[in-house]
């Protein structure tokens, strides 16, 4: 893309010269920026530089085997373990070796881990970990903590700029290479469009939890990154697998407040309305089962009609301490907890699926890396581990800094001018939002099938020709590739389950793989009432 053809676009904007650029100021994002110092990055934000993204949300910690008597084999065995047959062990092996380095630089960023009497770093106990392996920070605050401490360093790595108000819209290709990636302003009353030139494009964008009704995830957490990188050819890797977290506060709010399983961890334990604990009859682990289970059963519950609550009761006054945001979070809804159990239900949490990568996190379209949660790297499988997610964008997110550091130091160009220009003002989707997160929720949530997902489909057919905005066609699009591949996994594994094939089938212990034309081609012919065709797809291959 030539310095003419920009300056046709549009008025050339200041000081955004292009190079490496981050789409994302989550963790994965700033973890990755500041790993690529002293390199010039530019680092985009949709949300004001500091708030949003669900990193900066996360209660629980960091999963780590840094205790006495746990390893990094173990940690990664149960990683293995939670993900139902189709974690890559390579990947979990180098995740569960990698993150001893990665909470050291943590820490030496000034993270505060939570400490014992002694001063040795204390470690907590979540669901489906054979070992006290959580590193957390005044309980549910780590990732609060975590983001306070990398904001304060990239503020100070003067390699990084940071550009707020602008979220991502498609990526720019020459020659099957990424050369930029056009923004969107976030100020809907000020629409501008920016051409933003790269020779490395790094998406962090983060979630699609915002897809369904029901969720943990903040607004910004819509599929953007997934949607970006498919319309450019990139393949996507496990779309059907959406974690639903099953402890989220059920009092109406959007996003809803969470529970963080730490709790459980603690000795917290899930009631029926009449106070009996239900988990005891579902596994031998209960209350700390697999977070699937967990969710499913509460689900059930809450179907029902015998409810679902969280009892804290048996922390007493000592919750406000150990536990204060879940604790100000129930005093905000008018719940003593110290009093009364607290109502939950499943909420979309965390999305396993996204765009392929490696162990280095690039995709498959040149120039484009990925990491966190919009990367698919094969660690999560189709149940992610508790903790494991934090875990992940920084073990990643350094991968990705020195396989970008590698490729630039061969590239002698010349950076291109940015170029700005002004946008017809958006068309209010919120109606058309509202719908597709609605059926999201209830026909692609927690339990699905054929039917369910056909209907799905069929909305989604119909809300893309109603010529929607950019943020509702980038929902449209990440939603028709999750609801694809939930269509075409015929057996529930992990976070996916199909009511209609209630079973794991061992011979589609497999991850999926889509490209954006494939889930076209399924679409299609689940809203025209026909099975997914042999060989239309890639996905669940071998």
């Amino acid at each position: 893309m030539s310095d003419a053809e920009m300056r046709r676009l549009g008025t050339r904007a200041r000081g955004t010269d292009g190079g490496i650029v981050v789409v994302g100021a989550g963790l994965a994002g700033l973890f990755t920026a500041l790993k690529l110092a002293p390199l010039p990055v530019t680092v985009v934000s949709g949300a004001p530089f500091g708030e949003g993204g669900s990193s900066f949300w996360a209660q629980a910690g960091i999963a780590a085997a840094v205790g006495e008597g746990d390893s990094p084999e173990a940690h990664a065995a149960d990683t293995v373990e939670a993900g139902a047959g189709i974690v890559e062990d390579s990947i979990a092996e180098l995740m569960a070796r990698e993150a001893r380095m990665r909470v050291e630089e943590l820490l030496e960023y000034g993270v505060p881990f939570d400490r014992d009497l002694e001063g040795k770093l204390a470690l907590g106990q979540e669901a489906a970990h054979t070992s006290r392996r959580i590193l957390h920070v005044k309980g549910d605050t780590a990732g609060k903590a975590i983001m306070q401490a990398l904001i304060e360093a990239v503020r100070a790595t003067p390699s990084i700029t940071v550009m707020d108000g602008w979220n991502a819209g498609d990526l720019l290709l020459s020659d099957g290479r990424v050369a930029g990636i056009a923004l969107h302003s976030a100020d809907q009353n000020r629409p501008k469009r920016r051409i933003l030139p790269a020779r490395a494009v790094v998406l962090a964008t983060g979630g699609a939890g915002q897809l369904y009704a029901v969720t943990t995830n903040p607004a910004q957490s819509k599929g953007e990154g997934v949607a970006v990188a498919a319309r450019a050819g990139a393949v996507i890797a496990d779309a059907e697998f959406v974690q639903f977290h099953p402890t989220a506060l059920a009092i109406g709010a959007d996003p809803a407040p969470l529970a963080t399983e730490a709790l459980r961890g603690e000795g917290a334990h899930l009631i029926d309305k009449s106070g009996k604990r239900f988990m005891r009859g579902v596994h031998p682990d209960a209350e700390l089962a697999p977070r699937d289970i967990v969710a499913r059963a509460v689900h059930r519950q809450v179907v029902s009609g015998a409810g679902a609550f969280l009892d804290l009761r048996p922390f007493g006054a000592t919750l406000a301490k150990r536990f204060p945001t879940v604790h100000a979070s129930c005093l905000a809804a008018g719940i003593d907890p110290a009093v009364e159990p607290v109502p939950v239900a499943p909420a979309a949490h965390y999305h396993m699926g996204g765009v392929l990568t490696d162990a280095d996190g690039r995709t498959s379209v040149d120039g484009l890396w990925a990491c966190g949660e919009v990367a698919s790297t094969g660690a999560h499988g189709a149940n992610r581990l508790a903790s494991n997610s934090l875990l992940e964008a920084v073990v990643f997110g350094a991968r990705v800094a020195e396989d970008v550091s590698a490729t630039m130091q061969n590239y002698r160009g010349d950076a291109a001018p940015a170029f700005d220009y002004d946008e017809p003002a958006a068309r209010d989707d919120t109606r058309r939002i509202r719908l597709l997160r609605q059926t999201m929720a209830a026909k692609a949530g927690v339990v699905r099938d054929e039917q369910s997902l056909r209907e799905v489909l069929r909305v989604i057919a119909e809300l893309e020709r109603s010529h929607p905005d950019r943020p509702l066609k980038n929902m449209l699009t990440t939603a028709k590739l999750i609801a694809a591949a939930a269509f075409a996994r015929h057996e529930s594994r992990g976070a996916h389950f199909r009511s209609d094939y209630p079973e794991a089938n061992p011979a589609l212990a497999r991850r999926s793989f889509f490209t954006l034309e494939e889930a076209d081609s399924v679409a299609r012919d689940a809203v025209g009432g026909e099975e997914a065709r042999p060989g239309v797809v890639t996905a669940l291959h071998a």
